[in-house]
């Protein structure tokens, strides 16, 4: 898969999953969260205003963080396609 179409496929996930309205489940939204962050290279602060959400932020980040930009993408994508079977 070209860079390229990496791009394009994991912009579609991240609307996909921004258009889902079905409740998910905390640690599938926090693996999202991580391959987004890691992703997009935005290690910024959580910005929930509850300590432990953050902290379960920051815990989905360290247990991804041996991951590169493009595996980040890709199983976000993958994550997302789960979504896509289950509808």
């Amino acid at each position: 898969m070209t860079d390229e179409t990496l791009h394009k496929k994991f912009e579609e996930a991240v609307a996909y999953v921004n258009s889902y309205e079905e409740p998910l489940p905390a640690d599938f939204l926090l693996k999202l969260y991580a391959y987004f962050k890691i992703a997009n290279r935005n290690f910024g602060n959580p910005g929930s205003k509850t300590p432990l959400i953050n902290a379960f932020k920051a815990n989905a980040l360290i247990q991804a963080q041996n991951i590169g930009r493009e595996e980040a993408m890709q199983s976000y994508i993958e994550l997302a396609n789960t979504l896509k079977k289950k509808s």
